[in-house]
């Protein structure tokens, strides 16, 4: 395994985070795809002996419990706490409608700290922008839970380019914790991105972790659906996918052709791909341990600029989705 730095943070994490959303309690309104928690610890276990140190969730994943298992899993495994690094999120809130107010972040942290059994976070990331609260006041929080010691970094993740620039511009002027990491949606077939979010997270030294590297599988395999049970169910990676579906046939082809020419896996080429395009650690969601076998051995593949080029050459502009709009639009 190979690791990076997450920003100036100090922080090293593996180049494969494993993504706490495939974990947790299923519920009959929930994802239908879901780890136990037997299956996390499995998975986590497996991840760790591969040299995988870096774990993403969030405090509504599941309702939480997705939290709850990870931080179960840790403990039961009797791994110590400064070898794994945490990330989780708040925005879509378990205890208060509101998203990134100072009420709502210090109760929030407190539920993700308690449910993962930790007494700090090493990564408290917002999940989206709130444009009900002012950004100082939410910039001004995060920075005070640094301080606090209950936070190592802070990071963000979909939003507008314009928006992370002025949340980052208000922590400059106050002297306050900046972001140093951005989870955004970025993978072969969805590159919104690049026009202004990556240009400024390049700006200020930001890692990137995206997440849906693989786009919800499409890039794992040379068919659009397949039978498993996220496929069958997920309406939320069908209204991100299905609208560009045609177009983007045409690059999972490519994806296939050179996976075939380098004689590896499709969701190695693509996690190649966002290698190649200076991303630090793609989130990968696996629901099986077969997965994060074959996402490991991407860190090592290098693709050549003709690879990347080839790849990329049929992209199409896509809708902008995975952000928060103003209350009316």
């Amino acid at each position: 395994m190979k690791y990076t730095e997450l920003g100036n943070t100090g922080i090293e994490v593996s180049r494969i985070c494993v993504g706490g959303m495939s974990f947790g309690w299923v519920q009959e309104t929930g994802h239908q795809w879901l780890l136990d928690k037997t299956s996390c610890k499995e998975m986590i276990a497996h991840a760790y002996e591969l040299g995988v140190n870096f774990i993403d969730t969030a405090n509504q994943y599941a309702d939480g419990t997705s939290e709850e298992y990870i931080g179960s899993a840790i403990k039961e495994l009797g791994i110590p706490r400064d070898k794994i690094v945490l990330a989780t999120k708040v925005y879509f809130n378990l205890t208060t409608p509101e998203h990134l107010s100072r009420k709502a972040i210090l109760a929030e942290v407190e539920g993700s700290l308690q449910r993962l059994g930790t007494d700090y976070i090493d990564l408290y990331q917002i999940h989206r922008f709130d444009y009900d609260t002012p950004i100082e006041e939410t910039m001004e929080t995060l920075d005070e839970l640094v301080k606090a010691g209950k936070v190592r970094a802070i990071g963000c993740s979909s939003m507008y380019g314009y928006q992370l620039h002025n949340m980052q511009i208000a922590a400059e002027r106050n002297g306050w914790t900046k972001f140093s990491t951005m989870q955004n949606h970025y993978n072969l077939l969805y590159r919104e991105d690049e026009h202004e979010v990556i240009p400024v997270c390049e700006q200020y030294g930001m890692s990137l972790i995206p997440y849906s590297p693989l786009a919800a599988g499409h890039l794992a395999r040379k068919t659009w659906e397949s039978e498993s049970a996220r496929s069958k169910t997920d309406k939320i990676a069908a209204a991100k996918y299905d609208r560009a579906k045609e177009n983007d046939m045409q690059i999972i082809e490519r994806v296939a052709e050179l996976a075939d020419a380098y004689h590896v896996t499709m969701s190695e080429i693509a996690l190649a791909w966002l290698y190649a395009k200076g991303v630090a650690a793609p989130i990968v969601g696996a629901t099986k341990i077969s997965h994060f076998d074959s996402a490991c051995k991407a860190v090592d593949l290098d693709l050549s600029r003709e690879d990347v080029l080839y790849l990329e050459e049929l992209y199409a502009p896509h809708e902008i989705v995975s952000r928060v709009k103003p209350a009316g639009n």
